[in-house]
Formats: structure tokens, C-alpha cells, sequence
């Protein structure tokens, strides 16, 4: 038998320890490591993005053998165990997800899976994103990413990249038969367009809000994640820190010069 590709793997996400998606996820890193451990969050911390509890204590709770939740978010997650949990021998690999729905475009700022994933990279850890995609109306295809995922993970894994980054791994809405080749994308526009205000008053007559996320499916630009998933390709997109908006700056530059 060979050895395993991967010495650790730390898995973790936003949709919570109970989620589908890190069952599955769980099943793809047995295939890859038998070193595989779970710091996941307490509850679903969905938009949440790279934040950190930085004002709030984090307690961690064991729920398993190497499994663990915190009840902070999925950057509380990947620090904790990759500086307390797991000690002086941190993951050679992190995976974040299977997040149930795609992170595309804008709405990967919002997103706990790939700011878990961003958190990881800035300790130095290699990170993947993995989100699976769906139709409304139907059942989350998770066969797509479970069967898919271990080869593209090996072979994304099996290069050293040129930079740090993280990448987001989306799984397109559809049967695994039917899923095309892994491709690379840029990050493009996504679906996100605003975000409305449900206003609603409880018994007490209090006024409550809820936030809802506006989406559209007109199509993204060719080469992005959103058009690659749309036509049922795997996408990866490397993402990084930086969001400086270049073509802003060399008109301010030009204007002030």
C-alpha cells in the first residue's frame, strides 16, 4: 500500500461541526492522510468571513476522537488548532468546507469557508476552499465533490506554488457524470448584486431585521468561476490578500501627479 499524500490534515468550515458537507469532507481526507483531524465551529458561522474573536474567550470541546467544535468562528478554528490543538506538529494541509453552496466572485469576501482557509494561509499553512454547488429546488449533489475532490486535491497539492495563496475549489451544481474537467478561473463578478432589509415586528410589536442576499444567474465573464460553473466545469481560483483595485490607482496617481 502506498504511503498517504499528507502527513496532517486539519479540516474545518462555516456551516458547523454537524454539517453534511464535513461529513463528506471527512471522507475525502481519509483517502489522502490517516492523520485527519476536525476544529470546526460550535454552529453554523456562515458569512462570517476572515473574522476573529479577538473581545470573546474560545472554548473548545471535544466531540470525538481528533475531533473538536469552538464556539468562535472558522478563523477561530484554523488558529486554535493549528497553535494549541494540534502543538508542536501543525497540518501539512488544511480543508475548509465542503461548503454547501458555491463561494463565486464577490460573495467569497463574505464567506467563512474561504476566510478559514485565507486564516490559514496567513500561519503559513496551505489551504483549499471547497464548496459544492446547487440548484433550488433539489438536493445538494454531494456525490460531485465526494467523488472528484481526492484527485483534484492530490493534484493541486502535488506542485509548489509560486506565492502564497489559497484556493477556491467550487464543485459544479450537477451529477458527477455529467461534471467536467478542473479548470482555472479568475475570480470575476460572481451572483451577489445588493442586499435587501426584511423589516418585521415580533409579538412584542419590536421591530426585528433580517438580511437577504440578492443573487441574479446572468453569466459571468469567460475564464471566471461563476462561467466555469455554470458550464458543469471544476473551477480553482487562487486567492490572496490583496484587493488593491489597480486601474483606481493609477488614476488617482495620474490626477494627483
Amino acid at each position: 500500500m502506498s504511503s498517504p499524500l499528507f502527513r496532517r490534515i486539519l479540516l474545518t468550515n462555516d456551516d458547523g461541526i454537524d454539517a453534511p458537507g464535513l461529513s463528506v469532507l471527512f471522507e475525502v481526507a481519509s483517502l489522502l492522510s490517516d492523520d485527519v483531524w476536525v476544529v470546526a465551529p460550535a454552529r453554523d458561522q456562515s458569512g462570517i468571513s476572515h473574522a476573529l474573536s479577538l473581545h470573546d474567550p474560545l472554548r473548545v470541546h471535544q466531540h470525538g476522537p481528533r475531533r473538536f467544535y469552538v464556539n468562535g468562528t472558522p478563523g477561530d478554528c484554523v488558529a486554535i488548532a493549528a497553535r494549541q490543538i494540534l502543538g508542536d506538529a501543525p497540518p501539512s494541509l488544511v480543508l475548509s468546507g465542503i461548503n454547501r453552496g458555491a463561494n463565486l466572485g464577490v460573495e467569497t469576501v463574505f464567506s467563512g469557508t474561504v476566510g478559514a482557509a485565507m486564516t490559514a494561509m496567513l500561519l503559513g499553512l496551505p489551504a483549499f476552499a471547497l464548496s459544492q454547488a446547487f440548484s433550488p429546488m433539489k438536493e445538494v449533489p454531494w456525490e460531485t465533490a465526494r467523488v472528484l475532490a481526492p484527485d483534484i486535491i492530490r493534484q493541486l497539492a502535488s506542485h509548489v506554488l509560486p506565492e502564497p495563496c489559497c484556493l477556491n475549489v467550487n464543485f459544479p451544481a450537477c451529477d458527477v457524470q455529467d461534471a467536467k474537467g478542473l479548470v482555472v478561473t479568475e475570480q470575476g463578478r460572481g451572483l451577489l448584486r445588493d442586499i435587501d432589509i426584511v423589516a418585521r415586528e415580533d409579538v412584542r410589536r419590536m421591530a426585528y431585521h433580517w438580511l437577504h442576499l440578492r443573487r441574479d444567474h446572468e453569466s459571468d465573464a469567460p475564464g471566471t468561476e461563476t462561467r466555469a460553473i455554470a458550464d458543469h466545469h471544476v473551477s480553482v481560483t487562487p486567492l490572496s490578500f490583496g484587493r488593491t483595485n489597480l486601474e483606481v490607482r493609477h488614476f488617482l496617481t495620474e490626477l494627483l501627479s
